[in-house]
């Protein structure tokens, strides 16, 4: 007879505890968004200002989010979410800025 190995689902890099984490979940989709837009809208100069605010609001949201994560999924997430942000945030930045020519 051959024998047969099962997996554990918690063997997995991107398991869950089986628990629902509903802030959590929210923080890390949120973050995402917003890290995707802030990146994708970084690319175009005269979009510095959604670029900039998106950043910092998804690195805010991002930081919260990892500080009460709770599993490795939701920080793996909230990872790759922060990096888009960040860098969307900076190259919004170098663009003009939080206020690009409206204060100032």
């Amino acid at each position: 007879m051959a024998q047969v190995f099962h997996r554990h689902p918690s063997s997995s890099l991107l398991a869950t505890d089986g628990r629902p984490h509903p802030l959590q979940d929210t923080l890390m989709v949120v973050t995402l968004v917003l890290g995707a837009l802030a990146f994708v809208t970084a690319q175009f100069h005269s979009l510095h200002l959604l670029s900039s605010w998106a950043g910092l609001i998804g690195i805010v949201t991002g930081a919260y989010g990892q500080y009460v994560s709770e599993t490795t999924r939701q920080r793996t997430f909230l990872i790759i979410g922060l990096g888009a942000a960040a860098v969307g945030f900076f190259l919004g930045m170098a663009r003009g800025g939080l206020f690009g020519g409206l204060v100032g």
